[in-house]
């Protein structure tokens, strides 16, 4: 991850569950199986660089397993 999450992450939202995911065979062979969802949401983030923005963000979650993968989609 390129940067790092200041607060709590808002709006979030299911992209897509189960066999919707296009990598599901790529996140259960790295963590595990799962009840896995594809999320989105909102959140003000601190680059590498010290900038703060606030951008979407987009990661896998399963219960007990928690969020992974999580990806910076775009500012806002």
């Amino acid at each position: 991850m390129h940067f790092k999450i200041l607060g709590k992450i808002e709006n979030i939202e299911v992209i897509s569950k189960g066999r919707g995911i296009r990598d599901l065979k790529h996140i259960k062979k790295m963590y595990g199986k799962g009840n896995w969802r594809k999320l989105k949401g909102i959140a003000t983030i601190k680059l590498r660089n010290g900038k703060i923005k606030v951008a979407e963000l987009h990661w896998y979650e399963a219960h007990g397993i928690g969020k992974k993968e999580i990806k910076r989609k775009r500012y806002l």
